[in-house]
């Protein structure tokens, strides 16, 4: 895969995910669902933190999970460049450009998002707002997507969690989520295809009566 095609990827990713964000951000009041089917619902909530609202305690622990994210996010676009250039597999390529993208997505909104929104508390957000609700590089990442797909008890007789309440799948993520969980599964399922040899071309070589034409 080229260059050209796999920023094509990115950019598509990156246009899905952020017109998704902003269209929940000023439609949607925080905590507001939609069910859209009793599977899947569509509810907005903000993480401060990483994967699973993880967030880093302290006064600067949300500028630092910003700045870790652009040096990682830094580190993937070289990988993706350097697998590009050494011919690598398109498994692989498309891999690196899923998780690129969606890192750079959730990067958008932890350094933006609190300098162009006001919070969503009660009340629909504005773009470009007077009044925002942060600073720079210390943005809510949106979330929106939700899939409860079934939910029960545990049995009583289970160590620790025996009689609590579970819900499957009880994450909420959004579409640079996805990507990144995507990319990271091609890489384990495909694992071989993505990380093989690539394929050298070997050169042009005449054949003896084709020698003997030309020489």
């Amino acid at each position: 895969m080229s260059l050209r095609k796999a920023y094509l990827l990115i950019f598509i990713i990156l246009l899905v995910d952020q017109v998704s964000k902003i269209y929940i951000k000023t439609n949607f009041v925080l905590g507001e669902e939609v069910n859209v089917f009793s599977w899947f619902k569509i509810l907005f909530i903000e993480n401060e933190g990483m994967a699973w609202g993880t967030e880093i305690p302290g006064a600067y622990g949300k500028l630092f999970l910003t700045l870790f994210r652009l040096v990682a996010v830094s580190a993937i676009g070289y990988w993706l460049w350097d697998s590009v250039k050494k011919h690598s597999s398109n498994f692989l390529i498309v891999a690196i450009a899923l998780i690129f993208a969606g890192a750079f997505g959730n990067i958008i909104d932890s350094v933006f998002y609190g300098i162009v929104f006001d919070d969503s508390h009660g009340h629909l957000a504005t773009l470009f707002s007077d009044k925002p609700y942060g600073t720079v590089f210390h943005g809510k990442v949106v979330d929106m997507l939700y899939f409860p797909i079934f939910e029960g008890n545990w049995p009583g007789w289970f160590p620790v969690i025996g009689g609590g309440h579970f819900k499957f799948f009880n994450a909420i993520f959004n579409i640079a989520d996805m990507a990144i969980s995507t990319g990271v599964g091609i890489l384990i399922v495909f694992n071989k295809k993505a990380f093989g040899k690539p394929v050298e071309t070997k050169p042009f070589e005449k054949t003896g009566e084709e020698a003997n034409h030309f020489g």
